[in-house]
């Protein structure tokens, strides 16, 4: 994740300096993710395969190639095919990791699990986003050094003599169809939530490049919402496991779009800025994990592995599209036209989530309030506000 933070700003930055056209930029970012949807389809066909080991040492080393064959190239249609490569690959190493920690976790500790998994890949990344000013960007050595991080990754895995990958013979295949016949919620906000996520990792630095940001300042920028979402990915996910993950998501994505309208009225390279850039990451990053868990709750264990490929699918297919609805309010309201987007991505799945809340109706406390962790405690008293709101709307229908 340090080798992807590093890599990705890198060629966001690069790109906006050799003066690509905004709509070339933002297909250089949607490349990554439509490799992302190649990518976490040939994944699933290869654990069914070779297993998951097998399958991450192959990936991680195509990674690396990837990476340093951009340093090396200078051409904006190689820099497209080799981001969709790195896409393919990343979305293949989610599903990997995502689906033995599935097969690890239960219902009661899902959402704590995933965000320890969340927390070291969001702040690896981040941290290689802040440090890409360290490295020239028109030299190879800023990608070579992200491709030997990223080959340097297989060793603890291939080597390791405890790690016990998930049993093959027990998959089974789910499509996407049955997938969100079963668990809707999850499905569709994965892919509202894919469609944020890329909004904000593919036009972040494009929109701090475009408003002036310094160097430094750039990797601050595009850094902070990672590490935003390293500090609350744990108390947000804590939350879900005892409270309905639908209220905890509504009220978090809703913060998010908050925070993004409330960027509107500052200027880029305000102090205040940069801290409600980092809280807006702190919201929106946790989400994927809240569509994640809420996903796994539902369907049975034969079908983790073809789930997570089928989230990240659906993850990837929503980020293809988030470049390029942050580049249209981009050209149509200028640089702030970064923000209108998160704003109303952000009010649209909250929107989703309250509509999902009104039609399949689940007790918001998920154990005695004894029970209950301090952050659901901090998100009770607004949930229980949406509980209240939701049986009364039921109330008039009636």
């Amino acid at each position: 994740m340090f080798a992807g933070g590093l890599f990705g700003t890198l060629l966001g930055v690069r790109s906006e300096r050799t003066g690509l056209p905004t709509g070339v930029s933002s297909l250089i970012a949607a490349s990554y993710y439509i490799g992302f949807l190649v990518g976490s389809r040939l994944t699933l066909a290869g654990l069914g395969r070779v297993g998951h080991i097998r399958v991450y040492t192959a990936l991680a080393s195509l990674l690396a190639a990837a990476m340093a064959a951009v340093g090396i190239s200078d051409a904006a249609a190689a820099w497209s095919v080799l981001r969709l490569v790195t896409g393919l690959c990343t979305a293949g190493l989610y599903v990997v990791a995502e689906s033995w920690l599935n097969d690890l976790a239960t219902n009661e500790n899902r959402g704590r699990l995933l965000a320890v998994y969340g927390i070291v890949t969001v702040l690896f990344f981040g941290v290689g986003q802040m440090l890409w000013f360290t490295f020239d960007k028109d030299l190879v050595m800023g990608f070579a050094v992200a491709s030997i991080v990223t080959s340097v990754a297989v060793a603890p895995v291939a080597l390791s003599e405890t790690a016990v990958a998930p049993s093959l013979e027990i998959s089974e295949h789910i499509s996407l169809r049955d997938l969100a016949k079963t668990v809707p919620t999850g499905v569709f906000s994965c892919l509202l939530v894919g469609v944020a996520h890329g909004a904000i990792s593919g036009m972040a630095a494009i929109y701090a490049t475009r408003v002036g940001l310094s160097a430094a300042q750039i990797g601050l920028f595009v850094a902070l919402p990672s590490l935003g979402g390293v500090v609350l990915q744990w108390p947000i996910s804590a939350a879900s496991d005892d409270l309905d993950r639908r209220a905890v998501g509504l009220v978090t994505s809703a913060g998010a779009a908050m925070v993004a309208a409330l960027l509107l009225l500052g200027d880029a390279d305000e102090p205040m800025a940069f801290v409600l850039i980092c809280l807006l990451g702190g919201l929106s990053y946790p989400l994927y994990s809240i569509a994640g868990a809420y996903t796994n709750d539902w369907i049975e264990p034969e079908h983790l592995n073809a789930a997570a490929s089928q989230l990240v699918t659906l993850y990837g297919l929503g980020a293809v599209a988030g470049p390029f609805v942050a580049a249209a309010a981009m050209v149509a309201f200028g640089p702030e036209g970064f923000y209108w987007a998160l704003v109303g991505l952000h009010a649209l799945l909250a929107l989703f989530f309250f509509y999902r809340m009104l039609a399949w109706r689940m007790p918001l406390a998920k154990r005695p309030w004894s029970e209950v962790s301090l952050p659901a405690r901090a998100f009770f008293v607004p949930a229980t506000i949406i509980g209240m709101g939701i049986r009364r709307h039921r109330g008039r229908r009636a």
